[in-house]
């Protein structure tokens, strides 16, 4: 019964949101690390559900022990890294490294050494890693223009457009009852 008091419609469209953005933003970089692991199209497709349904079980899981939303996702930057570092790499290679990256994950997190280990790295010298695993995703834009142009600078003109409309109106854009300042 405890169950049914708890779950509300704020609770799922959070919860959808929350996944929608979380799926939309790194899927694109896991499909394109199986490609670059050559995997096949069947092989990606099971790749892409068998990392969904463990974020979803994992998400429910978790959110109903705790009481509280808890999203689990996978590694972006680690996804990234492995597009760009496939070359040579076979499947059952990558896959063997995933796991044992995986187990030293689990085990420095249960541990805590991931904390402290973490609390030890400036935020500046994380960032600056993202930035550089990422970097080629963001120059891509520019490769992709030239074959898709239009798309492009749509995409380009949308998000500016959108930037610059946020910053005037974050009211409507957000539903906020009130103004915030500046």
């Amino acid at each position: 019964m405890q169950f049914l008091k708890d779950f509300s419609i704020s609770a799922v469209i959070a919860g959808f949101v929350t996944v929608l953005v979380g799926y939309s933003s790194a899927a694109v970089i896991v499909f394109q690390a199986a490609q670059a692991l050559g995997a096949p199209p069947a092989e990606v497709g099971s790749w892409m559900w068998a990392l969904e349904l463990s974020m979803g079980v994992t998400c429910i899981g978790l959110s109903l022990r705790y009481r509280a939303p808890v999203a689990t996702a996978w590694s972006t930057p680690g996804a990234a890294m492995l597009v760009t570092a496939a070359a040579g790499v076979s499947m059952p290679e990558a896959i063997a490294g995933f796991l044992i990256s995986a187990g030293l994950i689990t085990l420095c997190g249960f541990t805590g050494w991931f904390e402290r280990t973490t609390r030890r790295i400036p935020l500046s010298l994380a960032a600056g890693m993202l930035a550089g695993v990422l970097l080629q995703f963001g120059l891509d834009v520019f490769v992709a223009m030239q074959a898709r142009f239009v798309m492009t600078a749509a995409m380009f003109g949308m998000y500016f457009w959108q930037t610059r409309l946020s910053v005037r109106r974050p009211s409507s854009l957000f539903g906020s009852p009130h103004r915030g300042s500046a």
